[in-house]
């Protein structure tokens, strides 16, 4: 390793450390009471709600791969690509801002396009992070990966632990991995942002909250997929002898 690659790799083990640490009482109160409502919602509406969810994702992979280019940073250092993407991050980051803040402001049912118009924004952030660290969306392991970063980056403390390992070790992993538990891929999302992005349909004060969860939200989602693929070219470059 090169000394940029040994504090990115410092980098990477805070990271890690920080997934790890238990969440806020707010936000643990917060799982408990989506856990609580969840159980009362009749098993149909569940079936629907992830179906719905399953096909969106989906759509939006398939999407996102058409309007990403490929191989973006081919021949670049790991620092290169660390500066390439933080430009990537500025624009969606900006973007989200954006439309948080218009939705937001348009009242309930602009508020409930929000989820969909997101949701396109994040998993065209994750296609560009792959294609700026080399690797090839058009593989179906990749696409997993990326919704495994997804997941990483909004789901519960119990679940980051679970899905962490296996963004460690994805080469050993990703043969055994056919699909995602969709199910619990849309609960763990909904559980996790439900409650902001309830607050974003309030009159009023709709549009700055919407402006700030969506800031927040794709910064969590750009660290996230950032060190998730550092952490994959860092394990392939040989130690200092």
């Amino acid at each position: 390793m090169n000394e940029y690659e040994l504090q990115v790799y410092e980098e990477i083990v805070e990271w890690k450390r920080g997934l790890l640490k238990r969440s806020s009482l707010i936000s643990r109160l917060s799982k408990k009471a989506q856990t609580r409502v969840n159980s009362l919602i009749p098993e149909k509406a569940h079936e629907v709600i992830t179906s719905s969810i399953k096909q969106m994702v989906k759509a939006t992979l398939t999407g996102s791969d058409f309007t990403t280019k490929r191989s973006q940073s081919t021949g670049l250092s790991l620092k290169e690509r660390d500066a390439v993407f933080a430009e990537k991050m500025t624009f969606y980051r900006r973007t989200a801002t954006v439309e948080g803040a218009g939705t937001g402001a348009g009242g309930i049912l602009l508020g409930l396009a929000d989820f969909p118009l997101l949701l396109s924004i994040k998993m065209k952030l994750l296609f560009e992070a792959a294609s700026i660290y080399g690797y090839d969306t058009s593989k179906y392991e990749e696409r997993l990966f990326i919704l495994h970063i997804f997941q990483l980056a909004f789901s519960s403390d119990e679940k980051r632990r679970q899905v962490l390992p296996i963004i460690e070790n994805w080469d050993q992993y990703k043969g055994e991995l056919q699909d995602m538990d969709w199910r619990d891929f849309q609960q763990e999302y909904r559980d996790h942002i439900d409650f902001v992005k309830m607050l974003q349909l309030v009159p009023g004060v709709g549009a700055a909250i919407g402006a700030y969860a969506n800031y927040n939200l794709l910064d969590a989602l750009g660290i996230t997929a950032k060190n998730a693929y550092r952490l994959r070219l860092i394990k392939s470059v040989p130690p200092v002898q």
